[in-house]
């Protein structure tokens, strides 16, 4: 059974949001900066309401893992070891691995756009992706190596304050106009955009708010030794301000993208669009949306060093060496001393240099879309586990829950299945 919590302790508000700020900073980055701007350059602002949907979704599907972890004491994985079949354990991993590969690459990817357009020392902004990107992954490495956990979370929530005050400022600043917005946000359309505004659409819910690294919540509140249903409250709370942040910077970042069209591979992304705002909104407002676009993508990618190799570590606990039981602190999972984390966490830092070699955009495509197809399989998962009172007591699903559930496993589904073919 999980330890005792000290019910008298009275958590600070910063103290309750730190994991949602953690998902937020993961969630919002690659996904959110690249192809939240491809996707308002190409189809305007009639896209915005896939931002609120998506992240609304995911904040449903991570208050359902988090239910099933808190009443149970158990990881997704574990549930899935344990109440389902070993198999989806060994259909989760060759997911997880193309998964690693396309996000590994497209978060290196977008550190190299976004130092290229604060450092323009290459003349070939393909080459200073490369080398950019690969200088930021070994940096985010180190990090995680020796820092441990505390610098990891002051470090995220430093990037994230930076990223949503900036390229909030910025969206104001090119505001389309109110009706467009509203219109934008209420009114569902899909414009065709030369026959990729579905692709590019089921791109954008896919990369809003994170997609595998939805499941690293569950490691994240049992480093900060949340255990038992009575902190449902406090995560349900927490949650809801990460997806917030996570909304708002996913639509500030399609107003900026409609200011702007892209042409090309993308990797001279933010040169263009920084030149563009500064002469529009000056040298100070470009480099105000620089140094938060930065922040963005760093601290995606540090969440993502930082959180996946917990999944893999677990799997190994889970399918390898098949102990079932796992430290109530976590340690035995994200302790940097656990030799299957410290092997996932090079691997994803060094393996994905391959992917910086492919065009930027399609990179960042093929990431989000991969992704993509990974919720509806969540939801089922939640739809399963959370839906007996013997697995999960007076925790089970409500009617809405299944409602919005079924809704997310059909339409991620079907969106998923039509953005690969059209991929």
């Amino acid at each position: 059974m999980p330890p005792p919590i000290n019910q008298k302790k009275r958590l600070g508000f910063f103290e309750i949001i730190g994991p949602g700020i953690l998902i937020a900073a993961t969630g919002v980055g690659a996904g959110d900066l690249a192809t939240a701007t491809f996707s308002g350059s190409k189809l305007g602002t009639a896209v915005l309401w896939a931002v609120l949907v998506g992240g609304v979704l995911k904040f449903v599907l991570t208050e359902g893992l988090t239910r099933w972890q808190l009443a149970t004491g158990k990881t997704l994985l574990e549930g899935a070891a344990e109440r389902l079949s070993p198999i989806v354990g060994w259909l989760f991993l060759p997911y997880l691995l193309v998964w690693s590969f396309f996000v590994g690459a497209a978060l290196m990817s977008a550190n190299g756009v976004a130092i290229h357009a604060m450092v323009p020392v290459f003349s070939d902004p393909a080459d200073a992706k490369i080398v950019f990107g690969v200088a930021a992954s070994l940096i985010g490495l180190g990090l995680v190596l020796g820092g441990g956990f505390p610098l990891f979370e002051k470090i995220m929530g430093a990037c994230i304050a930076l990223m949503f005050t900036s390229v909030v400022t910025t969206a104001i600043l090119l505001w389309p106009g109110t009706e467009s917005v509203v219109s934008g946000l209420f009114i569902p359309s899909i414009p065709d955009a030369d026959g990729e505004g579905l692709t590019w659409t089921v791109a954008l819910m896919g990369g809003i708010g994170g997609t595998l690294t939805i499941l690293c919540y569950g490691y994240w509140i049992r480093e900060k030794n949340r255990f038992g249903i009575d902190q449902m409250t406090v995560c349900r709370i927490d949650l809801g301000v990460g997806y917030l942040v996570t909304i708002v910077f996913g639509l500030a970042m399609v107003i900026v993208g409609t200011s702007v069209q892209i042409e090309g591979s993308g990797a001279d992304l933010l040169v263009v669009l920084s030149d563009q705002l500064q002469s529009t909104i000056g040298p100070v407002g470009k480099w105000i949306f620089l140094i938060g676009a930065f922040g963005a993508v760093f601290s995606s990618l540090l969440g993502v060093w930082q959180a996946v190799p917990y999944l893999f570590a677990d799997f190994w606990r889970l399918f390898i060496v098949r102990k079932s039981e796992a430290s109530h602190t976590g340690d035995s999972i994200s302790t940097l001393q656990n030799k299957p984390y410290r092997a996932y966490l090079f691997g994803i830092a060094t393996l994905p240099v391959l992917g910086l070699f492919m065009s930027f955009k399609e990179i960042q495509k093929l990431y989000t879309i991969t992704g993509a197809a990974f919720l509806p399989l969540l939801a089922l998962g939640l739809l399963i586990l959370n839906g007996r009172k013997q697995w999960v007591g007076g925790s089970v699903n409500r009617p809405v829950t299944v409602s919005v559930l079924l809704a997310t496993l059909v339409f991620f589904g079907w969106l998923a299945w039509r953005g690969w073919l059209g991929a």
